[in-house]
């Protein structure tokens, strides 16, 4: 009698710890898993996770639009440039960068220019500047901080003279982001202007 009393405790005991064993393991798999992308995207994101974890002022919600950004780039037809492509820019960019000693205002404007056509020719949408942002960062993490700062110098420069300085930096910001694109994320970096380029950019000017 007391032996079957007991078979249903002994029953409910068992299927408790069961029960408990399984959410312990199912807990397990997803801390788990969770820590492991949050390791990847850490990894791959770097000084731009911890920006958005600060801005976001919560880790996961950081992470979720991180994943977000991860799938829309996924989805675009990002290439390489070729070698013609490439010479062809850094061309551009000596130009550019010459064209700093006489009119520093136009040379922030066309370096730019040269950031979203780079962009465009590699398969980036560039129509909305934090669009833009957002997908660059997902293959160069560690240079689209530059670009952010290299655009808000070049903004505040069009309503009112940032100086001399500022717009020095908002070149060397956007030669970061630039040469990253040339190369694929690569440390090739742009080539230095030419003193040839440089006297040819004044005489045209």
């Amino acid at each position: 009698m007391n032996a079957i009393s007991l078979n249903p405790i002994l029953i409910a005991i068992v299927a408790f710890f069961a029960i408990a064993l399984i959410v312990a393991v199912v807990v397990a798999v997803w801390l788990y898993q969770t820590n492991r992308r949050r390791k990847h995207l850490q990894s791959k994101f770097g000084p731009e996770y911890r920006r958005m974890a600060r801005a976001e002022g919560d880790a996961a919600q950081a992470e979720r639009r991180l994943r977000e950004r991860e799938r829309r780039v996924d989805k675009l037809d990002i290439k390489p440039l070729t070698e013609t492509q490439r010479n062809e820019f850094a061309d551009a960019w000596e130009h550019a960068q010459a064209e700093f000693v006489d009119d520093p205002t136009a040379a922030v404007a066309h370096a730019d220019v040269l950031v979203q056509e780079v962009m465009s020719v590699r398969g980036y949408p560039v129509v909305d500047f934090n669009q833009r942002v957002e997908d660059v960062s997902v293959d160069h993490p560690a240079v689209v901080q530059n670009y952010r700062l290299a655009h808000d110098i070049a903004a505040r420069n069009e309503n009112g003279d940032v100086g001399m300085e500022k717009l020095r930096e908002a070149m060397l910001h956007y030669r970061a982001l630039f040469a990253d694109l040339l190369h694929d994320g690569g440390l090739q970096p742009v080539r230095q202007v030419r003193p040839e380029e440089r006297e040819r950019v004044r005489r045209v000017a």
